[in-house]
């Protein structure tokens, strides 16, 4: 069962570390302790201190209290760069350039973000999992996360899965014909950037991206 994180956004008018708490209860919790971190353990930018006499038991809980918030943030991210692309987009780029990711990494999450509401994300997977499969279509994702899921695979189980399905489904007489086409520089690297996230070379991203388009257009209203 997935812990909660942080505190509830505090409703209009409540202000924020008092909300849902008694009256006249002004108890401020530790930043670990909003992320649902042990209160034993001291976390700062730059470290984790751990108590000297920490049972194994102990240790192994901060493990899996530290992965899920590694795996949490990675969302938390795509979602706020989803929002700021929305709501600031003149300002999008400056608030970019500050963090210390690089764009291309931030640029992929909010790409794997978008492709799966909360309501589809996988909680028990990472959101490299689910990227692996954001470029399929909905139903081909569902059937690879829950089989993600259900086998308990790493990422790399999945590409690897993927990839020898589309082995498999190969014609052995396919023709191989090659096109030329002039895109700008911008759509370039927005290109490649999609076909890394799908883990796939980018002329197999693009071809498949146009049969999609081919597929949907040709479908009878």
């Amino acid at each position: 069962m997935a812990m909660p994180l942080l505190d509830p956004v505090p409703k209009r008018g409540e202000e924020r570390g008092t909300a849902r708490r008694g009256v006249g209860d002004t108890r401020r919790h530790s930043p670990q302790e909003r992320l649902g971190l042990d209160a034993s353990v001291r976390a700062g930018r730059l470290g984790l201190r751990l108590p000297v006499d920490l049972s194994f038991e102990s240790w192994q809980r901060i493990g899996s209290q530290l992965c899920v918030i590694a795996n949490s943030s990675t969302w938390w991210l795509g979602d706020w760069l989803v929002y700021g692309e929305e709501f600031f987009s003149d300002r999008y780029r400056m608030a970019i350039a500050k963090t210390s990711l690089s764009y291309k990494t931030l640029r992929n999450y909010a790409w794997v973000a978008r492709k799966f509401p909360m309501s589809r994300r996988r909680d028990t997977l990472s959101l490299q999992h689910h990227a692996e499969v954001a470029a399929l279509p909905e139903d081909e994702q569902e059937l690879w996360l829950t089989r993600a899921e259900k086998e308990g695979w790493p990422q790399s189980r999945l590409r690897k899965e993927i990839q020898a399905s589309r082995s498999r489904g190969q014609d052995a007489d396919m023709v191989t014909v090659t096109i030329s086409v002039e895109v700008s520089s911008e759509q370039e690297e927005r290109w490649k950037a999609a076909a890394q996230v799908a883990s796939v070379p980018l002329p197999e991203w693009i071809a498949t991206t146009l049969d999609r388009a081919a597929v949907k257009d040709g479908d009878p209203e």
